[in-house]
């Protein structure tokens, strides 16, 4: 017999990367670059990257390079990763599930800035939300909560009332610090302790209750 767990909230907030857009392909080939030119083992910056803004990544690997030099490296890596799009796919079940909320309080929170989302959402086929956060909405990358708050306050619910949906342990844990239960989406979450945990998106379905209540029926 499956499992079957159902969540309620007022509102959804999405990050894109590996939760609602498959762009590791892309991830994987501009970091490795980078690895490489640092003298870094390529795996153990992999480990580090999902989640955040690059510059943040690049911090926590070399804490003592300046701040500067990491920022300059984040504007070429995201003009090389918004001109790569070659193998830029939908998560599973993506399309229906964004389909199924698109008159639902939800929006994008990403690590991504405005060109890369733009990009990475038309590349998996995927209609962007009306409400937006991105790296230009922030003053902190995640694991810091402030994203998921803004786009909370954006949409006019209260965390407690907002569902995220993350990948990675820096998006789990900026969900949990905005007071939000979480939704692992994908392998590489269900390390992280998330609310519930779904191996793709094929795995939720959605339905609109009365009084804005939004049920999420969630299948092991």
């Amino acid at each position: 017999m499956t499992a079957t767990t159902t969540l309620t909230a007022r509102a959804l907030l999405l990050d894109m990367d590996s939760t609602i857009v498959n762009s590791e392909a892309v991830v994987e080939r501009c970091w490795r670059r980078w690895a490489d030119e640092q003298g870094l083992p390529a795996d153990e910056v992999l480990r580090v990257v999902h989640g955040r803004q690059g510059w943040a990544t690049m911090a926590a690997l070399l804490p003592d390079r300046p701040m500067e030099l990491n920022m300059a490296d984040n504007r070429r890596m995201l003009e090389q990763e918004t001109a790569d799009t070659d193998g830029v796919v939908p998560v599973p079940g993506a399309p229906a599930f964004m389909a199924a909320i698109a008159a639902l309080p939800h929006a994008l929170v990403t690590s991504a800035d405005i060109a890369l989302s733009d990009v990475r959402m038309a590349a998996a086929g995927l209609a962007m939300p009306s409400v937006r956060i991105t790296a230009e909405s922030v003053s902190a990358s995640k694991p810091d909560p402030e994203g998921f708050l803004k786009g909370a306050a954006e949409l006019g619910h209260t965390p407690e009332d907002c569902i995220v949906f993350e990948d990675s342990e820096a998006g789990i844990a900026a969900g949990r610090a905005a007071g939000m239960r979480v939704v692992g989406v994908g392998d590489r979450a269900a390390e992280f302790a998330p609310t519930a945990h779904v191996r793709d998106l094929t795995r939720i379905r959605v339905e609109a209750l009365p009084d804005g209540i939004i049920a999420l029926h969630i299948t092991a």
